[in-house]
């Protein structure tokens, strides 16, 4: 007599099509958020002349949050009273994450300055696992960053624009993990509530340093420019990416940014990396890779 297949073997292939085409879309919209994200922070670096690192990531934000009010206005769906703590830890990460990451633009290369601030998500991928088997993935991680951190006889990189690319690392980790759940209370609005948040946290560090500067006409063709490449295609893209995307495999897409940031940096500013730090850089998107492997 011959036994019928179990039922998941029958549904499962009805399924996956529709699973597949889901996660396809999610490494596509991460894709894109990735190259305009970095393209964004390289042009935006050409603004730090005019009106400094606070005064830009501080007009960025305010710009991306008008324009995602506009085309979203997210006002129309009510955020639940419970979702207002993750809002918050959600708006403070982005701020921070994205005024530390500037602050550090002023004396490290963005490339550079991109490969510390990834220790962030590679720590919380390798902190999601006790697997024995990713501590090589480990020390090849701290190996690259050690390249890259101002350590005397290996790379001159400045103290203080590294520390500052290691805390929006910290930041980095953060807004992953509460993107993610907050993602799944406000669906595509959740970046469109946050950067309010955001926005109140750079805003005092803008006008205290650019001040009435930040509206010139000359500089306000440049920052909305950078506002719609660095903020508002971007964080609703990488927040659709995450509700379609396992936390592996979108850690190791994300560790093509430090690569983007590069070929952005030279294509932009002409900022060229030694060998050395390529090599660093590599070292860390290897490490990503290979630990989120199953």
């Amino acid at each position: 007599m011959q036994m019928e297949p179990p039922r998941d073997r029958l549904v499962r292939p009805l399924m996956a099509p529709s699973a597949r085409r889901d996660r396809l879309l999610g490494v596509v919209l991460l894709l894109c958020a990735i190259a305009v994200i970095q393209l964004g922070a390289s042009i935006a670096k050409t603004l730090f002349a005019q009106i400094g690192a606070s005064g830009t990531v501080t007009l960025r934000l305010l710009l991306a949050t008008a324009l995602l009010w506009m085309i979203q206005r997210p006002w129309r769906t009510a955020v639940p009273r419970s979702a207002w703590p993750l809002l918050l830890a959600y708006g403070t990460a982005l701020g921070l994450m994205n005024l530390l990451f500037y602050l550090s633009l002023r004396t490290v290369p963005v490339g550079l300055a991109v490969a510390l601030e990834f220790s962030g998500p590679l720590t919380l991928t390798l902190a999601a696992t006790r697997r024995l088997k990713d501590l090589p993935w480990l020390l090849l991680a701290l190996a690259g960053l050690a390249v890259l951190l101002p350590v005397r006889g290996v790379a001159s990189v400045d103290p203080l624009g590294s520390a500052c690319a290691l805390g929006a690392g910290a930041c980095w980790a953060a807004y992953m993990i509460t993107g993610r759940r907050l993602g799944g209370l406000l669906g595509k609005h959740a970046a469109a509530w946050g950067m309010p948040m955001a926005l109140l946290w750079v805003l005092p560090f803008g006008c205290a340093t650019a001040g009435w500067q930040m509206l010139q006409p000359s500089v306000l063709p440049t920052a909305l420019a950078v506002a719609i490449l660095s903020s508002a295609i971007p964080y609703p893209l990488e927040m659709a990416a995450m509700q379609r995307l396992p936390t592996r495999m979108f850690g190791v897409l994300l560790s093509l940014d430090p690569v983007m940031a590069a070929l952005a940096d030279w294509m932009v500013l002409g900022e060229a990396l030694a060998p050395l730090q390529l090599a660093a850089i590599a070292a860390i998107m290897l490490a990503s890779a290979g630990s989120t492997r199953d």
